[in-house]
């Protein structure tokens, strides 16, 4: 069938008509806010003039909904800059389940039992950059990812310090020396497993967004407790504060510089020719030996700042291309901090730092809270209090008419022990 006959038949004397674009792939994900907020209520402002940004109603969770540490959250929707918002978030708690070598399988992990051998709590903010589809596939499975690097790691996450090697095998005498020398703690674990969280997560979403033909992005903030410590982790340019009555503390750094060490494994991952087969990229606490072969020692890459397990293979067994001391994390130890009752963690995405700096927050968290002790809901009303100021309304505390036009999420995370006792979720 030609397209003259065509022509001649359907479009006498007409052209032919365009050829229809290709209809854009679906989304990997259907579009949704967090689970928390079924059932939540809004907080809308002024109505006298429906688009200026000050009406865009600021939803938080319904009442009656416990979200972690009895946290509060608030967000609101960018002012038509896109259809969606592009920001996600979740919250929950961690059950960590026990892992360990069985006598019989000799050197595969199985489960001992279903039962929680550790458990913490999560809260994370992603801001979706192209769309919303990262963010949400983010907020779907980043902490499935952390809870899966944590259970592969968790005899580590009990020990007195973390051993060379995982199962307990003790192939040099000087182990425990080399990983004291080392500096390596049990938190550097942790925060080997938020690094490796991340790259799994970029990883799985990259693959799930090129297979749906879309593109995009988004940031991660996160925050993790875990056995009395508080760990901030950070991808992209969100940002959690401490808020005490005397000190504001950041808890996170945007786009935080790569050490020299990272910088160093990062070339040796893109190109790996430059080590000539002579050298690894891994760090490890002392060189290999033969003996290490088939065990889960302690290792890092180029993307991790902590440390985690790997199973030993032959090509690690080359000379180091890293020596040295790596850098240091600091964590919020909940146990050596003097906390009061109005102590609280902001976490927020860039919409709400465009507009408010750490001690205009701060100022706002000090005003609010004392007055309010007694209101169940106060640390929701405190992020919803956090939004409106960034709505363009003369508080005293921004500038006459700064208003933020981008999506804004809030957690307020309270860390005294009343907070800490009421964490149903």
């Amino acid at each position: 069938m030609s397209a003259g006959w065509f022509r001649r038949r359907f479009l006498p004397g007409g052209p032919l008509p365009a050829p229809r674009p290709p209809r854009p792939r679906a989304s990997p994900v259907p579009y949704r806010r967090p689970r928390f907020l079924r059932g939540s209520v809004s907080c809308p402002g002024t109505t006298d003039a429906p688009r200026r940004p000050e009406a865009r109603p600021v939803r938080c969770p319904a009442r009656g909904r416990e979200l972690p540490w009895n946290a509060g959250y608030a967000e609101i929707i960018n002012a038509e800059k896109s259809e969606f918002n592009e920001d996600q978030a979740a919250c929950g708690k961690l059950c960590i389940r026990r892992c360990e070598f069985g006598a019989e399988e000799e050197q595969e992990w199985v489960n001992l039992c279903p039962e929680e051998f550790l458990t913490g709590h999560y809260w994370a903010l992603f801001d979706g950059h192209g769309g919303p589809a990262a963010a949400i596939l983010a907020a779907n499975t980043l902490h499935s990812c952390l809870r899966r690097q944590l259970e592969a790691i968790a005899e580590g996450l009990v020990a007195t310090q973390p051993p060379m090697h995982l199962s307990g095998h003790c192939v040099c005498p000087s182990d425990p020396q080399f990983v004291e020398e080392k500096g390596i703690r049990t938190e550097d674990l942790v925060i080997g497993a938020l690094e490796n969280a991340f790259q799994e997560c970029d990883e799985m979403i990259g693959r799930d967004l090129e297979a749906s033909g879309q593109v995009g992005g988004c940031t991660a903030l996160v925050a993790v407790s875990l056995q009395g410590k508080l760990y901030v982790a950070n991808a992209g340019d969100s940002r959690a504060i401490l808020v005490q009555r005397d000190e504001v503390r950041p808890l996170s750094f945007e786009f935080t510089p790569e050490t020299e060490r990272q910088r160093i494994q990062q070339l040796a991952f893109v190109y790996p020719e430059l080590l000539a087969g002579e050298f690894t990229r891994l760090e490890f606490p002392r060189r290999l030996k033969g003996d290490d072969l088939g065990q889960k020692v302690l290792f890092r890459d180029h993307h991790m700042s902590g440390w985690s397990y790997k199973c030993v293979e032959k090509s690690d067994l080359k000379y180091p291309l890293i020596h040295g001391q790596g850098r240091q994390v600091t964590v919020l130890d909940m146990d050596q901090l003097e906390r009061q009752e109005d102590d609280v963690v902001v976490m927020a995405t860039d919409g709400l730092w465009d507009v408010l700096s750490n001690e205009q927050v701060a100022q706002i968290v000090r005003s609010f809270l004392p007055g309010n002790q007694e209101d169940p809901h106060r640390f929701s009303e405190l992020a919803q209090m956090l939004i409106h100021s960034t709505q363009g309304k003369d508080n005293g505390l921004t500038a006459e008419g700064q208003v933020s036009y981008d999506d804004i999420s809030v957690f307020v995370i309270p860390l005294n022990s009343q907070g800490q006792r009421n964490s149903g979720h």
